[in-house]
């Protein structure tokens, strides 16, 4: 069962998705959940299916007392690098709240001040923290309508099924069509070529 909060203050949850992605924008979200807060399926949004996860976002919507989400895309995510465009991402999430927030959960073990609020990174925060997994599902479902978006301009890239992750197929079409405008191209979008054996005899 998850804890509903590391603190007794007004607390905010923040989680990020998309960061492993060849293509789109890397996208956080922050909850403030109630006191009388209680979803029993509600967990880390990776353990969750698909199916789950954008049925518990309108439950979440609906019972938290505030959420946000933001996107950061691959243009910026070029120039900052991956790590610093989630935290921005975190950072807008946050920054979009309604309500003053006096501490913050993040999920993993990396973020920058946000302000003066304090706060606490806890590695697998959304597998023990009700309002970092409820941040987790709405950052993944809301990346995904994203994904799902666009790929009505570019179906060969299937990102309606992969929503942008290197999987097989979609390194494939990336071969075979070359990077759109939202791949990161700071990323390795195809695998290194196989390097030939170095030469160990003495017959060079």
């Amino acid at each position: 069962m998850l804890i509903r909060q590391i603190t007794s203050t007004i607390e905010a949850g923040t989680d990020e998705a998309g960061r492993g992605c060849l293509a789109g924008p890397v996208t956080a979200a922050a909850v403030i959940l109630s006191e009388d807060f209680d979803l029993p399926l509600l967990n880390d949004s990776k353990k969750l299916s698909e199916k789950q996860r954008y049925a518990l976002r309108p439950l979440i919507e609906e019972k938290a007392i505030a959420f946000s989400f933001a996107h950061v895309y691959p243009e910026e995510i070029d120039q900052i690098n991956i790590l610093n465009a989630s935290i921005k991402a975190m950072h807008i999430a946050l920054s979009q709240l309604r309500v003053p927030i006096d501490f913050i959960a993040v999920d993993g073990n990396r973020f920058h001040p946000f302000g003066t609020i304090p706060f606490q990174c806890v590695i697998k925060g959304d597998g023990k923290y009700q309002n970092i997994a409820a941040a987790s599902v709405l950052a993944k479902t809301y990346r995904d309508d994203y994904m799902k978006h666009i790929h009505q301009e570019f179906p060969h890239y299937m990102w309606d099924q992969n929503k942008g992750y290197p999987t097989k197929a979609h390194r494939e079409a990336i071969a075979h069509n070359g990077p759109t405008p939202y791949h990161r191209i700071s990323f390795q979008l195809l695998p290194k070529p196989l390097e030939p054996p170095l030469n160990t005899t003495n017959d060079c």
